[in-house]
Order: C-alpha cells, then sequence, then structure tokens
C-alpha cells in the first residue's frame, strides 16, 4: 500500500541521481542569480544589498548628464556593478543547486506516497503519508516503502535503506533493542513491520537533509551571524567615510561626482566575503550531506570544527569490532603445517566473524586449500558446545574456547602442556581471546584471537593531535586490556570499564576546563552523554533516544564518520575565516587604485599614493570595479570546494593562511588591477 498514488501494484524503483556537475548546475544557477536580485531575497546578505543599492543610483545617475563623467563610463561602472551582484548570487545559487540536485533526488522517492494507518485492532485506512502524525501507527509490507521515521513496535523485516545510505545491501530492523529506529523513504523487502511514526510532517531525517542542502530555507550559523554584523558594521562606517568625502572635497574647491562616490562605497566595503559568505555556508552543508550526516543545526557543524576532546567507542571505531586471528601457537613437537591444516578444517564451518578470520589468516600466510566439501563432515560452531570442527579421512579436527576443547579431549587444566599453558595464559593477559585446536584426539597449538586495530587509525589520531584535539578510547574492557589496545591505537586517553555514568562525568570535566567535546553513540544509555556532548553523533540504526539526544545522525552509522565530521567542521571554518582575510586584505590595493584617481586633482599629494601608474583617474576607477567583481567568479569554486585543512597546530594553520590569503590578498589586486587597466584601455573602453 505504501507506494506512489496512480502507480502499479508492482513498482519498478527507479534510483534517482542529482545532477551535481557544473555543466547541468549553471545555467539553471544563472538564472536563479536574476532572480536573486529581489530585493526581499538580499536582505539575507546586507552587503550585497548595499551594492544592490548603489548600481540602482549609478544607473539612474547615468540618465543625469556630469561633465567629469562620460556617458560611456557611467553605463560602464552601472554594469559592472550589477556584474557584482549577479556573480555574488551565481555563486549562492551554485552552492545551493548542489544542494538542490540532491533535495530532489531524495524528494522523487516520496511524491504522493501513502501509508496503512491502524485505526483499530487489525483495522486500517488508506491515507496519503503527510497526513500522519506522531503517534500514528502503520503496517508496512515487503515491497513497500516506509512513510515515515518511525519505531518498529512489532515484526521484523529486512529494510534496504539505499535511498538515505546508498548502501544497497538490506539491514535488519525489528522491535526492541538498539535496532528498532526505521527511516522515511527506505524499502521494506521482506516480511513486515508494525511502525509506531516519531515525527510530524517536516521533521523527519528526510525532511532535515532536504533542509540541510536548500540554501533558501537554512538557518545561519552562530558565527556566520556574528560575521554579518562585523560585515554591517564595516558598511556603514564605509559609508559614513564616503558621506564625508564630498564636503572635504568642496572645502578644497574641487567636486566629486556621485557615480565615482558610489564605486569607492562598492571597492571600500568586503562585497568578496559579502558575496561569498552565504555560498561557503550551504557548501559547508553540502559536504556534510555527502557524508551521509544530517545536522539537526549549523551550530553542531561549527562545533565540530573547534572541538578540542574526541570521545571515541573502541568497537567499531578503532577497532573491527570482531576478534580477528593474529598469531597461532604450536603444542610441543607439532610443526606449523600440521596446525595450520588442523586449523583450517576445524574453521570451514565456522560462519562467525572469528572463523572466518581464521580462514583468511591461514590462506594469506600459506598456499592451504580446502578438500572438496563432499569429502568433508563439517561440525558447524554452535553456541552450547562453543566448538565448530570437520571430520574427513577418518579423522577429527576441533576448534574453539580453552575449556570446551579441553572436555572434547576428556582433559582437565593440567592436561594442558606447560609451553602452550604459558602461551594461553598470556594470550588472555594481553587482552585476546584464546581459542585450541585439535585433531586426531591430541591438542596441536592455539589461536590468538584479538581486537584488532583499524588500519592508519594510528596516523590518523597523530594528525588530529598536530590539530590540537585530544582522542579518548571508551570501552567496558578491563584496564589491562584497554590500556593494550590504547597504546597500539595511539589515543591520548581512555576509560576503561566506561558506563554511561563515567561517559558524562569526563564529558563535563572537560567543559568545565572550557573544552568542546564531540562523542558518538548509538544505545539508549548514550542519550545523556550525546546530549551533554557539543558534538553528539547517533547512529541512524541506533536508539530512538540517542537519535534525539544528538545534535547529527550518520545515516550509514559508521561510528569512524565522528573524525569525517570533525575535518568538516575545521574547513568550514577555515576557508570563511581565509576569504574573510582575503576579502580584508584586497581592500589595501584598491585604496591605492581609486583614492589617488578622486583626490590627485584636489590634493596633489595624494598623487604619490599612484604607485599603480594606472592610464586615468577614469580607468583606474574602472579598473578597480571590474577586479572587485571578477575577483567573486575567481573564487566561487574556492569557496564551494573549501580550503583543505593540514595536519598543523593553530600558529602555523593562522601563520599559513595569513600568508596565502593575507598577502595573496593585498598582490593579486595590484597585479588584477593593472592588467584591466591596460585591457580597457587597449579596448579603447577609457
Amino acid at each position: 500500500m505504501n507506494a506512489p498514488l496512480q502507480t502499479p501494484a508492482r513498482v519498478k524503483h527507479v534510483k534517482h541521481q542529482a545532477q551535481t556537475s557544473l555543466a547541468a548546475l549553471w545555467k539553471p544557477a544563472l538564472k536563479q542569480a536574476f532572480v536573486k536580485l529581489d530585493p526581499r531575497q538580499l536582505v539575507r546578505s546586507p552587503v550585497m544589498l548595499v551594492v544592490e543599492l548603489t548600481a540602482i543610483l549609478t544607473t539612474v545617475l547615468c540618465f543625469i548628464p556630469h561633465p567629469a563623467v562620460s556617458l560611456g563610463l557611467g553605463v560602464q561602472i552601472a554594469l559592472w556593478l550589477w556584474f557584482t551582484v549577479l556573480f555574488a548570487n551565481f555563486a549562492e545559487a551554485m552552492a545551493e543547486g548542489r544542494g538542490k540536485a540532491r533535495a530532489d533526488s531524495l524528494k522523487a522517492g516520496s511524491q504522493g506516497l501513502t501509508a496503512r494507518r491502524r485505526v483499530a485492532e487489525n483495522q486500517y485506512q488508506a491515507v496519503a503519508a503527510s497526513q500522519l502524525r506522531k503517534g500514528d501507527i502503520v503496517r508496512v509490507e515487503a515491497g513497500e516503502l516506509i512513510p515515515g521515521d518511525g519505531e518498529v513496535i512489532e515484526g521484523i523485516a529486512a529494510v534496504n535503506e539505499a535511498a538515505i545510505t546508498g548502501e544497497p545491501a538490506p539491514v535488519i530492523r525489528e522491535s526492541g533493542g538498539d535496532r528498532s529506529a526505521v527511516t522515511g523513504n527506505t524499502r521494506v523487502v521482506s516480511d513486515w513491520l508494525l511502525v509506531k511514526i516519531t515525527s510530524n510532517p517536516g521533521e523527519s531525517t528526510l525532511d532535515r537533509m532536504i533542509a540541510l542542502v536548500e540554501g533558501a530555507k537554512r538557518q545561519k550559523t552562530p558565527n556566520e551571524v556574528a560575521l554579518d554584523i562585523l560585515l554591517i558594521g564595516l558598511t556603514l562606517i564605509f559609508l559614513l567615510v564616503v558621506a564625508t568625502l564630498q564636503p572635504f572635497a568642496r572645502f578644497a574647491g574641487g567636486d566629486l561626482p556621485l557615480v565615482y562616490l558610489a564605486a569607492l562605497l562598492v571597492t571600500l566595503i568586503p562585497t568578496t566575503i559579502g558575496g561569498l559568505l552565504s555560498a561557503i555556508g550551504i557548501a559547508g552543508m553540502d559536504r556534510l550531506v555527502r557524508l551521509n550526516v544530517i545536522a539537526k543545526s549549523g551550530r553542531a557543524v561549527e562545533a565540530a570544527g573547534d572541538v578540542h576532546t574526541l570521545l571515541l567507542d573502541k568497537t567499531g571505531t578503532i577497532t573491527f569490532g570482531n576478534r580477528r586471528c593474529s598469531f597461532m601457537v604450536m603444542a610441543p613437537g607439532v610443526d606449523a603445517q600440521t596446525l595450520a591444516e588442523a586449523s583450517l578444517l576445524a574453521s570451514s564451518a565456522d560462519d562467525t566473524a572469528e572463523g572466518k578470520s581464521i580462514v583468511e589468516y591461514l590462506r594469506s600466510s600459506s598456499a592451504l586449500q580446502l578438500p572438496p566439501q563432499s569429502e568433508i563432515k563439517a561440525i558447524p560452531f554452535s553456541a552450547e558446545t562453543r566448538l565448530s570442527g570437520a571430520d574427513w579421512q577418518g579423522r577429527s579436527y576441533r576448534k574453539g574456547a580453552v575449556d570446551a576443547v579441553l572436555n572434547y579431549l576428556n582433559l582437565g587444566r593440567d592436561g594442558l602442556p606447560a609451553p602452550l599453558a604459558r602461551e594461553v595464559e598470556k594470550i588472555a593477559q594481553s587482552g585476546g581471546t584464546p581459542l585450541l585446536v585439535a585433531g586426531e584426539g591430541r591438542l596441536l597449538g592455539a589461536i590468538h584471537l584479538k581486537d584488532v586495530v583499524k588500519p592508519g587509525i594510528r596516523e590518523r589520531f597523530a594528525e588530529l593531535r598536530t590539530l590540537g584535539i585530544r582522542t579518548v578510547m571508551v570501552t567496558g574492557d578491563n584496564p589491562l586490556t584497554a590500556a593494550a589496545i590504547a597504546a597500539e591505537a595511539g589515543v591520548d586517553d581512555l576509560i576503561a570499564e566506561a558506563t554511561p555514568e563515567k561517559k558524562l562525568q569526563r564529558i563535563r570535566s572537560e567543559q568545565a576546563e572550557g573544552k568542546l567535546v564531540a562523542m558518538c553513540g548509538d544505545g539508549a544509555n548514550d542519550a545523556p552523554a550525546l546530549a551533554q556532548a557539543d558534538v553528539g553523533l547517533a547512529m541512524n540504526d541506533g536508539t530512538q533516544a540517542a537519535r534525539e539526544a544528538a545534535n547529527l545522525v550518520d545515516l550509514d552509522s559508521d561510528p569512524t564518520k565522528l573524525l569525517d565530521v570533525v575535518q568538516v567542521g575545521k574547513e568550514l571554518l577555515v576557508t570563511r575565516g581565509a576569504l574573510t582575510t582575503f576579502s580584508v586584505a584586497n581592500d589595501v590595493a584598491k585604496y591605492f587604485a581609486i583614492l589617488p584617481a578622486l583626490f590627485a586633482g584636489i590634493y596633489p599629494q595624494l598623487g604619490a599614493l599612484d604607485i599603480m601608474q594606472l592610464h586615468s583617474p577614469q580607468s583606474a576607477i574602472l579598473s578597480a570595479i571590474v577586479f572587485n567583481a571578477l575577483i567573486i567568479i575567481a573564487l566561487i569554486p574556492l569557496a564551494l570546494r573549501g580550503v583543505r585543512v593540514k595536519a598543523l597546530d593553530a600558529a602555523s594553520l593562522l601563520r599559513r593562511n595569513l600568508l596565502i590569503y593575507g598577502l595573496g590578498g593585498i598582490i593579486a589586486p595590484f597585479i588584477g588591477i593593472k592588467l584591466i587597466d591596460l585591457l580597457l584601455v587597449a579596448l579603447g573602453l577609457v
């Protein structure tokens, strides 16, 4: 029943691809750039609203003759002021376009969706999914789409979440436990579920995902609001400065055309960052959505960029979560080949992750091959016997827990050979799990299963440490085991035998020292800590309590994603800071271009500032205005892509950005304005 209206019962599911390439986006973005000229839309960007009002004023002045300003020059200045606004709108529209393409692809699968809502016991009514409210109960059967976010209260089924996560492999959802949460617009592929809706229209995961990437609906982050206030303040200051120049000029016996003053105002105010600020924020959120992470607020993303401490679960984040075969120890009198062959046969019927890891380990370290399956009598692993094995050519091979194998051989603990007993004890003390292998009625050796640290995680933690971020491993293991894994992974600190109270206490103690803390979790017991943390990342397949407490939700349910979120947050902050630095710095060169042009005739002493030796006052003013517009277009790719954050400490990162974007912001306009001046003269435009 939960299929789009006016669609046959058997629906072929079409995957809608988001068209986010430049070729697919530039035409719609160009159209939107003109639509955004509406002052009601530009109110969100006060600096660009001032530029538009200045462009309107300059356009009107073109029809009012002035002896010092030719009609051609006035028209060119007006046009380039309009281009400045259009280029800024184009940058925002490009960022929005990438997000809107993703939003449209997400919306496409949910248009006209219906649901089977329960009205009484075993009685259901067909309603539009948009009519569902929090607390409604719906039944979803195989082949149908789940109409909204909810909690499974009855049933068990495989659910394909590819529409949200991009991962085609179905996952199991069932009532109770930590895997009961379901997401709207995902498809049940087997059995049925009874789902209690947990969000009202406009509040679901899909709705939040769409709102994140549709820039017009995006709420400004606190840092954006603060920067907007700063830009408005600078604009008001320069407006007052420009307003006072005409009285000074007339006092000295001169006169400044209003068109020139309008051009001066636009070159003085921070138009570059004013035009790109919105695009930077939208692009940052878009990068987060591409990671399949939903943010409930932009503040969480910014906090991730400033975070000082990461609390990371050991299982699934630092380690693979499943114990894996690390090495094997031979019993006295047994050679390596015999132990390897017996271990491979004994593990061939073990479908657990540990059993498969033994087979992978043996096949990667030797050329061993299993005999044909028809010749083997497999003994699958059982939780009751804690053994697996195989009978082959009249010989029996078994592998399992230490006491289980000893019982199988009718041996007591004292039946272990002393060297093998020492190795088993050493494995246990190091935090690993020892397994015994038996063949032909005797002990052959032991297998060391350990919680394997993910490759590259140590290097990643080292990069975070360079950036000033401390990592804390959280685990339920005993202190000895936890310390061994922490040393191997290279974390800065650990919390062993962790409880929800311990996590909460650690977060509060870090925050009391003025630090921002990030953590991830998926269980109901993680909810208090997720709510307390400045950045709380919940797993989508976790409990509803965890998802509601966190301010970020990972749709892929990958705990390591927290490291990527921190990277995105830092890129967002660094990009905004770098382009703000560039914008303020490149105003310096514009002063050297436009101030001598305006005042050299009135105050000859200012001619010393004309270090660019531009062709004429008219070409100087027009060159500055043209550069002011073109630099926005030139910086759009950087605003959308973001400044890459390298593993440097805060002081080194600041020096690097000041050198590149501060010094570059000063030098680039000198070169750019001079080249534009030469081009304008060569084309005879001035």
